[in-house]
């Protein structure tokens, strides 16, 4: 198989980036000319004695700023374990450096633009989840890698790789035009890994759980939803759970994404906004795209919905229902699941009820599964697809009991697990297994939503405890204020790092120079000023408690008027994108 090199030394020199290949018997050097940017491949002879040296984990590609270009590499990683052999590296941390040496070209106003443009760089990179691998394709599931061609496995990593998961594939793009570079590049996923060596009976095996997030249609919360044109889905994600014993591997995959129709549910101050279902959009064109390429790379699937089925969310559902009804595709099976009102008054138990009317038809898909002599004796025909709203908390919950499930199965036919015996009574076990499930759900969580997920406290212990629901509060109130007030600036970051969004070559002014409306600023501090004066008045009562109480109930009234009216304009004041114009959002 092609594999991309391990370990790399930058040389710089004020007209060049010079990058060695150190692996042992290579004598490759990427050549960056810091004024043409051409790339080139040379030899460890034409590196320069006077360039500063400096050792670096990896390429994560190029991307044009303001001040110019600009080479992302990695700096630091950390091994997560080991796959079938070969190392997982998290990336860690990232420098950003410009191919001109200065900015002193640039403008006052255009320097601030290149500084806010690597700020956001920055914040891509800086949310934790890039992992990479030198020489296993980390994009694939098992079952997908063994159903390859011999011309598949001599491809290199970037060509073979599943581009929905090459979360720096824009950054690469330079590198992948030319074959004989591409040794030099590493395709990098984001979402999450776990690697965890584990003991029932005695017998040791190795446990996995990977979370590949999509590039496609990647962005925020509020921002993105819904599908685009291609049938992308919002945070869609393939997990996937692998189990390593004696030879034998086995692997189950889950999908989860945004409900896959043309719907928006945009920030406007108020905690929970309503959904709103495009009504000049033809939904079936990119719900029959979405399904087509979903069943054609999973196979069947069964789509359980567990968004409510009351108030603003069961549009929604009913929406979902009619269009699968429409699409009247024996591949595809729809459930419907409540989860808030099965589960109220804390029954969690009651999930049971879906995990057990999903049993027949998992038990249908079953698994992929290799035997120690190297036989497929199983492979999975479909996949469980699973949404609520935002695709994170409800989502994994019901992901984790399921993969448990099909983990009970393979741990018995693997001889792990004795007839009779559960998973849920290894207790060690168990401990591992819901606390990795519980930190997918926190890494997914971050990544899309900008906090931890919710409803953890069941993922880890099994049960839903008070403290939980305290903590489940605390992140909802941060996922309120990053929604309305920064989610703007992460989606345009998002935009920019994957090539959504592309800073012009010319002079000219950028996006960024859209200035906000005179409400924006003039009001809140109407609002606060009135707010204050109301409290001063309290404090430092008038003659008579009527005098009081009229200067009271003069600036009460102001302020609630002034908050009524930021209330009524509340996409005005919160932090919206501004790279990507918002029928291309929509």
């Amino acid at each position: 198989m092609a594999t991309a090199y391990e370990r790399y030394n930058l040389h710089t020199t004020p007209e060049k980036f010079f990058i060695e290949a150190c692996d042992e018997g290579a004598d490759a050097v990427l050549a960056i000319d810091r004024v043409s940017n051409e790339m080139t491949l040379t030899g460890k002879k034409d590196v320069p004695p006077s360039a500063v040296t400096r050792p670096i984990c990896g390429i994560m590609g190029t991307i044009r700023l303001v001040a110019g270009m600009y080479l992302i590499v990695i700096t630091r990683k950390r091994n997560v374990g080991s796959l079938l052999g070969h190392a997982v590296w998290k990336a860690v941390d990232f420098d950003v450096i410009s191919y001109k040496k200065t900015v002193l070209h640039l403008s006052e106003i255009q320097s601030q633009e290149n500084k806010t443009f690597l700020a956001m760089i920055n914040n891509v990179l800086t949310t934790d989840g890039f992992y990479f691998c030198t020489d296993y394709d980390l994009t694939h599931t098992l079952q997908r890698l063994a159903n390859t061609s011999p011309d598949f496995q001599e491809m290199s990593l970037l060509e073979r790789a599943d581009q929905r998961f090459v979360w720096n594939g824009n950054l690469l793009r330079e590198l992948a035009a030319q074959p004989e570079l591409q040794k030099f590049a590493l395709p990098v996923i984001h979402g999450f890994i776990a690697m965890k060596p584990c003991r029932i009976n005695g017998k040791i095996f190795e446990w996995i759980l990977i979370s590949r997030r999509s590039c496609f249609r990647a962005g925020v919360r509020y921002y993105v939803r819904g599908i685009d044109s291609e049938g992308h889905a919002a945070n869609f994600v393939e997990t996937e759970q692998i189990v390593l014993y004696e030879g034998t591997k086995a692997s189950f995959v889950q999908t989860r994404g945004s409900m896959p129709f043309y719907w928006s549910q945009r920030p406007n101050l108020k905690y929970k906004p309503k959904p709103i279902i495009s009504k000049t959009t033809n939904h079936m064109d990119g719900f029959q795209r979405h399904f087509d390429s979903q069943l054609l790379i999973y196979g069947k699937q069964t789509i359980l919905n567990l968004v409510n089925q009351k108030g603003s969310e069961k549009p929604l559902e009913q929406a979902f229902a009619k269009m699968v009804t429409g699409m009247n595709n024996g591949m595809l099976n729809y459930i419907a699941f409540d989860f808030h009102k099965e589960c109220s008054h804390m029954r969690w138990d009651r999930l049971q009820v879906l995990v057990d009317a999903v049993a027949e038809t998992q038990d249908e898909y079953v698994y992929f599964m290799v035997n120690s002599e190297g036989k497929t004796v199983a492979q999975q025909k479909g996949v469980f697809r699973s949404n609520c709203m935002d695709c994170l908390d409800r989502t994994n919950v019901i992901q984790s009991l399921l993969a448990r499930r099909s983990l009970q199965t393979q741990l018995q036919r693997m001889g792990v697990l004795n007839v009779g015996q559960r998973i849920e009574e290894q207790a060690e076990f168990e401990k591992i297994y819901k606390n990795a499930w519980a930190d997918n759900a926190n890494a997914c969580a971050v990544q899309y939503a900008g906090t931890g997920a919710l409803k953890t406290d069941f993922t880890r212990t099994g049960k839903r405890t008070r403290w939980g629901l305290m903590m489940d509060g605390w992140n909802s109130m941060i996922r309120y204020y990053k929604n309305n007030f920064s989610d703007g600036f992460r989606q345009d970051s998002i935009d920019l790092f994957l090539g959504n969004f592309a800073v012009d070559e010319s002079d000219g002014p950028t996006p960024l120079r859209v200035q906000k409306d005179w409400k924006f600023l003039t009001l809140p501090i109407i609002m606060l000023v009135a707010f204050s004066m109301c409290i001063v008045c309290l404090l430092m009562a008038g003659d008579t408690w009527t005098e009081t109480l009229a200067y009271v109930m003069f600036w009460g009234a102001a302020s609630a008027i002034t908050a009524t009216i930021i209330l009524f304009n509340g996409q005005d004041f919160v932090d919206a994108p501004k790279l990507v114009h918002k029928e291309k959002m929509d």
